[in-house]
């Protein structure tokens, strides 16, 4: 099924998660800035006096994207459709494209505050697939899911990338890639980052996000957004665009936050891969037509 709200705001390039500290920067002049912005639907819809005045003039300069934190797909409770007409409206008033959550549990009889990972079952796959499909038939817009960062197995009898594409190909969703995410699992889980990047099929990927993370050892990272994109992460993310094209790329940093010229220069190195993407594409089309 293709889903359409009618939307027309041009989301390309690049993106940064928006955090109230921001505001101010983002209000200025700066060498760079963001092309879009991310926000948590939840963290802003019903809010009035400064945080609304605030978004408003924001979103006279930004096109906004939603990143939800609380649906929780593979809770066994009932769908939130409270919070989902209030993120229908929200995405009306504000011209929003896009919505995205966490392929993760995260609430039962009320909110745990973390994102956790699901088995990888078949089981989980169906139940998974029913909630993606009422979503996106309640907001008319395809709900983009996202691969999380997780520390421990569950029960399970497929790999992540299978039980992943499971759900994307019954579902007809679409993908956030978290290329972050992807590096952080493949240390704690050990499989090749690589390999899981190049299963993803490129016309489903809608965006996709980039972070740093905490070394707690040698076989443990932690997805914490509270420090600066590794070479390694910068590495992938080159791959992923050489394997799927220059896709929009949201650099989310939710704490520790450095002074605005340390934030603009890992978006202006996410600009600069997807410029170097986007040349060696086109030398690999010239060399080819010659």
């Amino acid at each position: 099924m293709v889903y359409d709200n009618g939307t027309t705001k041009n989301v390309s390039g690049v993106g940064l998660g928006l955090r109230r500290p921001l505001i101010d920067y983002l209000n200025a002049p700066q060498i760079m800035t963001p092309q879009f912005l991310e926000l948590a639907p939840e963290n802003w819809i019903g809010l009035g006096g400064q945080s609304e005045a605030d978004l408003h003039r924001l979103a006279e300069s930004y096109p906004i994207i939603l990143h939800g934190l609380s649906l929780s797909l593979g809770s066994p409770d009932p769908l939130d459709r409270r919070l989902l007409s209030a993120i229908k409206h929200f995405m009306s008033a504000y011209t929003i494209p896009i919505y995205s959550e966490h392929l993760s549990f995260s609430g039962a009889n009320g909110h745990l505050y973390d994102l956790l990972p699901l088995p990888f079952t078949q089981t989980m796959v169906k139940q998974v697939v029913g909630r993606i499909n009422a979503v996106q038939e309640l907001l008319n817009v395809p709900l983009a899911i996202e691969n999380i960062a997780s520390y421990a197995q569950s029960p399970s009898d497929m790999t992540e990338i299978d039980f992943f594409m499971s759900v994307v190909e019954k579902s007809g969703c679409e993908i956030l890639l978290d290329v972050n995410n992807v590096y952080v699992n493949s240390i704690n889980h050990q499989f090749d980052a690589r390999k899981y990047i190049s299963a993803l099929p490129s016309n489903r990927i809608r965006y996709m996000h980039i972070a740093g993370h905490y070394k707690e050892s040698e076989s443990l990272l932690i997805d914490t957004h509270g420090t600066a994109v590794c070479h390694e992460v910068w590495d992938l993310l080159a791959f992923s665009y050489a394997c799927h094209g220059v896709k929009p790329t949201v650099l989310e940093r939710d704490f520790n936050l450095p002074v605005w010229d340390e934030l603009s220069r890992e978006l202006i190195s996410i600009a600069e891969h997807q410029e170097d993407a986007i040349n060696s594409l086109m030398n690999a089309n010239g060399a080819r037509s010659e």
